[in-house]
Order: C-alpha cells, then structure tokens, then sequence
C-alpha cells in the first residue's frame, strides 16, 4: 500500500483513502491497476428524519485522478448512505467505503477525494495525494501492501473487493485500535520463475527507532502465469500505542529482490470501527 493513507484534518468532517498499486495481469492492455478504496466515518454527517424513528445520513463522494496537464484520467460521484438509525444519539456507528479500479499508464498523477454531507453542504472534507506509476516487466516486484482487518479469504468470488482469489476487508487508514490485536495483509509478487522457492522476511518497527519490534521469516514459491499472492497475520497485542512500518522482504539466501512497505498506526486506547464494507 501506498504511503497515501490519510484523514482530512478538519475536527468533524472525515475521509481516509487508501491507494494500491498492482501490475495490469490484461496483457492486451498496458497500465498499471490502481485501487482507490476511500473511507467515510460517519459519526459527523447529518442524519435526517425519513419516518417515525427512521433517520438516514448521507454522503457525497467525488474522486478524481488528475493527469500532470489538468485533465482528469478518473473522475466519479457517488452518494453514499448508511443504514437506517432509530437512534441518531448512538456514539457508534459504521463507517461507509468505496472503492475503484483504475487502468493507467505509467506516469506522476494526482488524486483528489471530496466528501461532503449531502444535508450541510458546508461539512466537508479534501484530500490531494501524489500518485506515481511505474511498472518493470523484468525485475521481482512487489505490488503495494493493503492492511486487512480480517484474514484474506480464499475461494473468493470475483468481485471489486477480492484479488487474487482473496476477498480482502480493509484496515481503513492503516489503523489498528481497540480489539484490533491481528495484523493480517495482501501483496502481489511479479516476474519470479514458475516454481521458483524464495524466502520472505516480515519486519514491524516503530517510526524513528533503529531496531524491529518483531520480525519473522516465511517462504513462498512462484506461480506460473499469474502473480504470487503473499498474505500472512502478524500479533499486535504485545506491541504499545503508536507508528510503525511494515516491511516485507522477498529473498534468496544471498540476495534481496524485492521489498515494500506500509504504514500501521497502532492505537488500542481508541475505538474506531475497522473493516469497512461496501455501502449499500
């Protein structure tokens, strides 16, 4: 996953979006696949009156992809709406996601998210990222890294939340809170021989320490004609609140190929609910 996973700084009004970058498996298409997975809490939007103890919120999400020229290569809005409430006092209450598949060609792009709340026009939310692309049809690499909250589940039915034959439900953000003591994630492996045993290392450490809080080793092996999915679930219970990086290595006894990172922001003490699932 990409270094992008962020929130909006305004007190109330939120969005995290998260941006993964994968090679284009179409051959008959060149590009890159890119993930837009965008996160609204909901806690801040305006739920409204529909019947007698019948309120619904109701948010509108724009993102764009814009090329270096002003253009936009991606541009889309939806209006998200979460369940209906019988009790708009309730502290908790589910985060909505969206999430898209993008074909691009390599090049530096910039990602624009807006949400906004459907009843206060004035509640809003801005996110810019930088976006770059740049495949390699040679060497081994690593696709992004995406955060789950839960176990990749193989056997998955294609669909915009699954990869590989894995259905994934994101960690919003990267973030871990209360409850949230297993770390489990997706990556791609590409351009390795079919067959072809290497070894793989998972670093954790602290931001601005110079030593892993944990690292463990693993194996993989080559798949012909499609890339290798790389998943595996790291314990975070034992690990205290704050930043830290995940590394993933991928390695022959002599030498490394490939590595990636993502951010994770450990905070037990707070309640936020993880695993956002598509909004209806």
């Amino acid at each position: 996953m990409l270094p992008l996973a962020s929130s909006a700084v305004a007190a109330q009004p939120q969005l995290l979006l998260d941006v993964a970058r994968f090679r284009n498996t179409d051959t008959s298409v060149k590009g890159n696949v890119v993930e837009l997975y965008a996160t609204v809490p909901t806690q801040w939007l305006t739920y409204m009156r529909r019947a007698p103890k019948m309120y619904q919120a109701a948010a509108v999400l724009t993102l764009e992809i814009i090329r270096p020229d002003g253009q936009a290569a991606y541009q889309e809005t939806v209006t998200l709406k979460p369940p209906v409430l019988s009790d708009t006092t309730a502290a908790i209450k589910n985060p909505l996601s969206f999430q898209k598949r993008v074909v691009l060609p390599d090049g530096t792009y910039n990602i624009r998210g807006l949400v906004r709340d459907q009843y206060r026009s004035a509640q809003q939310a801005l996110l810019e990222l930088p976006l770059v692309l740049a495949s390699t049809d040679t060497k081994p690499a690593l696709s992004d890294i995406v955060l789950l909250a839960k176990p990749a589940a193989k056997g998955a039915e294609a669909s915009n939340f699954s990869r590989g034959g894995f259905s994934l439900t994101r960690t919003p953000g990267g973030l871990y809170t209360r409850g949230a003591d297993k770390l489990w994630f997706y990556t791609e492996l590409y351009n390795v021989a079919p067959e072809q045993e290497l070894q793989l290392r998972y670093r954790l450490r602290r931001v601005g320490s110079k030593t892993d809080a944990f690292a463990l080793p693993g194996t993989t092996r080559g798949l012909s004609g499609r890339p290798t999915p790389i998943t595996t679930e790291l314990d975070l219970s034992k690990l205290p609140a704050g930043d830290y990086v995940l590394t993933v290595e991928v390695r022959t006894p002599k030498l490394l190929l490939a590595s990636q990172t993502a951010t994770v922001h450990r905070m037990p003490n707070d309640y936020a609910p993880s695993g956002a699932g598509p909004a209806r």
